[in-house]
């Protein structure tokens, strides 16, 4: 019997491609010789533009657009995300069909001189393309130059290692899965720089029709991290905040199946947090993540939101 195939649409940055060729590898090994994997990389829109802010010019949805297109189009039949940067909505016909294993969801200070956040000078410069990042260092460190910096991983540390900037910000799982452990100075506490939300889990979206594949991936899905994801994706749902807002949501699951969730929503200057959490059950996730949404809703968070956008 021939093997069945398989197409993974993916970005063509370094890390894109690593995430593209982990789920192809997990596939393999889950499925042995009965599937024949293809990866197939896109350039996208969100890696084309990168002389203006990712706020200036829509959004991190600009880094999956041409690969649901490919969805569409029958050319893929998955597509491998950062969940950290899938938009809430979906085009009709496409889906999440399994979010995998969470890798370390910290942010990490990366810089050769510095090993945390406290000791930096008065002005260094500090490198971040996320307003989440930016409201909350400045919050915590008003002494610091907080810069835009794009690119994919390996472009910001070279940015780094010319001078550009005296330290980068950067999600420990793209350091991790890219090889560079060395290179994280200090990871982050969470009481200092919440995670984005999904941030350090993968997301494979397909066709909701496509039946064959779904069946394909769903033993990729791992159902404590797809639990802490949705109910943070659902307080960014409620918020309106897409993926490139200074929100942040974390949900941690602990043994007895209570989920502890997180979030805040901050003013870009971070002169103003708006923190909460709640507890509950891992059933009620979704719910949850709306009911923390409210929360924050009611202490103003839609007016800081309007002034980011």
């Amino acid at each position: 019997m021939s093997p069945q195939r398989l197409r993974i649409a993916t970005r063509e940055s370094p890390l894109a491609l690593w995430q593209a060729h982990y789920i192809k590898a997990e596939l393999e090994r889950l499925h042995g010789g009965a599937i024949a994997i293809e990866i197939l990389g896109f350039t996208t829109q969100g890696d084309r533009l990168l002389d203006r802010s990712l706020a200036a010019v829509g959004g991190k949805g600009l880094f999956v657009k041409e690969l649901e297109q490919a969805l569409l189009a029958g050319a893929a039949d998955i597509a491998v995300h950062s969940m950290k940067d899938v938009p809430m909505d979906f085009p009709p016909g496409l889906g999440l069909a399994a979010i995998c294993a969470r890798e370390d969801p910290s942010d990490a200070l990366v810089g050769g001189h510095w090993r945390a956040l406290d000791a930096l000078p008065h002005g260094a410069r500090v490198g971040t393309a996320s307003l989440r990042r930016r409201c909350q260092l400045l919050a915590h460190f008003p002494h610091l130059d907080v810069r835009e910096v794009r690119g994919n991983v390996n472009t910001r540390l070279a940015r780094l290692d010319r001078g550009d900037f005296d330290v980068l910000i950067l999600a420990s799982a793209g350091l991790l899965r890219l090889g560079f452990a060395a290179r994280i100075a200090a990871r982050i506490a969470p009481e200092l720089s919440l995670p984005a939300p999904g941030q350090g889990a993968l997301g494979i979206e397909c066709r909701l029709e496509d039946h064959r594949v779904q069946e394909l991936i769903a033993p990729l899905a791992d159902p404590a991290t797809t639990t802490c994801v949705r109910a943070e994706r659902a307080v960014n749902r409620r918020l309106q905040g897409g993926c490139q807002v200074p929100i942040a949501c974390y949900g941690e699951l602990d043994a007895t199946g209570q989920l502890h969730l997180r979030a805040l929503v901050g003013a870009v200057d971070g002169s103003r947090l708006l923190c909460d959490a709640i507890r509950g059950d891992e059933t009620q996730a979704e719910a949850l993540g709306i009911q923390l949404a409210e929360a924050l809703l009611a202490r103003g968070a839609g007016a800081l939101l309007a002034q980011a956008r």
